[in-house]
């Protein structure tokens, strides 16, 4: 598709992976028809003088009162409220969404946009963990694609196109293994934030930071591949990449392994999903394999990181049990980011909380397809026992 017609939309424009996207878009001349916040109004006033889109939203009422006043000489349309990202999303006539959004607030506009008609490219987890079913069924009826942002999907959807599915044996997640790599629990009980931020190779949020801290980043993964590529969990493996040049691999029936590799930038992602898997001249540097001189790979340690084996287990139970697993992460991380919980709670708690409602939330508890409605209300009960957990 020629750069002059392709138009998108970026949900989360203020973090890093928006920022990154306009960074894609500024190179290579993207129109932005719409861009949305949750209140950073300033990033945004700066990115509207500059992309002039036709549509913003931002979830905080009072910052979008004061990106008016901000904005009042431009004609940009502003949304404003907890629904204002699907109420803008019905007015857009771009190819795609980027949908960026950081946590469980991104599954919601994500089904909006597919709705719609619009064709997802998707860095927010929590949109396929929460809801992968969900969400995915209804990109078939709509018949939209969903192209993965994140590196590993990314990864992996290039080196499927290898080869047709039922060549396929398995896939390969490569995980960096965090700042952790090769501690022991008891090692782990005293980690600092800052410690945990220290993510080896990717500069990311500190939340993913903290999530690849525990591997909780990768069980994710594995649910999300899972759905992305209607793949049995079992047939998902993960090994330790410290080196992070090789972002993942498919395994054929023939023995052949095919790796897609690159240095760490998600800016070659980005461009990958917006572009409908085109490759765009330039998007970053190839990199020198006589400098990286090695590449090691390794078995994670999931009896220290038990939370890969959890989702293994929350995936496979399904119903709720997968949103119960990542909203008992997500307040537990916060916990850990404010220094009122240890390192290795994140992990405890987190595991207690979904062993707490593993027959009450999973699949055969329902007997029927969850909704979104479940989900929501899993979420909310699953943090409200985490806290309990936390002041115990």
């Amino acid at each position: 598709m020629k750069n002059e017609n392709k138009t998108i939309a970026i949900l989360g424009s203020s973090g890093s992976i928006g920022t990154q996207a306009l960074d894609i878009a500024r190179r290579y001349s993207v129109k932005i028809e719409a861009l949305s916040v949750n209140s950073d109004v300033k990033t945004l006033e700066d990115q509207v003088r500059e992309f002039a889109p036709k549509y913003v939203s931002v979830n905080s009422e009072s910052a979008a009162r004061e990106l008016a006043v901000a904005l009042a000489d431009t004609n940009v349309k502003i949304f404003a409220g907890k629904d204002s990202m699907c109420e803008m999303i019905e007015y857009l006539e771009c190819d795609s969404v980027l949908n960026s959004v950081v946590g469980n607030a991104g599954l919601i506009p994500t089904l909006c946009a597919i709705e719609n008609g619009k064709n997802i490219a998707l860095a927010n987890k929590e949109t396929l963990v929460t809801g992968g079913e969900i969400v995915m069924r209804a990109a078939r009826e709509k018949g939209v694609s969903i192209l993965p942002v994140d590196s590993e999907h990314c990864a992996v959807h290039q080196c499927l196109r290898a080869g047709e599915k039922h060549e396929v044996k398995n896939l390969i997640l490569t995980a960096s293994g965090g700042p952790f790599f090769g501690k022991k629990r008891e090692e782990l009980a005293f980690v600092t934030v800052d410690q945990a931020l220290g993510h080896p190779t990717w500069n990311m949020g500190k939340k993913i930071t903290i999530d690849s801290a525990t591997l909780m980043n990768k069980g994710f993964e594995v649910i999300e591949a899972a759905h992305l590529f209607d793949i049995a969990a079992s047939d998902i493996d993960v090994v330790v990449h410290r080196e992070s040049v090789v972002h993942s691999m498919v395994a054929y029936r023939d023995g052949s392994v095919i790796a897609q590799m690159g240095v760490p930038d998600m800016r070659t992602c980005i461009s990958y999903a917006l572009f409908g898997t085109e490759h765009k001249e330039g998007v970053s540097a190839v990199p020198n394999f006589a400098e990286i001189a090695k590449m090691t790979f390794f078995e994670p340690d999931e009896e220290t990181f038990k939370t890969l084996p959890l989702a293994r287990y929350a995936f496979a139970m399904g119903g709720t049990l997968p949103a119960i697993l990542n909203a008992a992460n997500d307040e537990a991380v916060k916990l850990f980011l404010e220094n009122k919980i240890k390192f290795t709670d994140i992990m405890d708690f987190v595991d207690d909380t979904v062993h707490k409602y593993s027959k009450t939330r999973c699949s055969s508890a329902y007997g029927r397809e969850v909704g979104v409605e479940d989900i929501r209300e899993a979420i909310l009960t699953a943090g409200e026992y985490l806290h309990t957990l936390a002041r115990a």
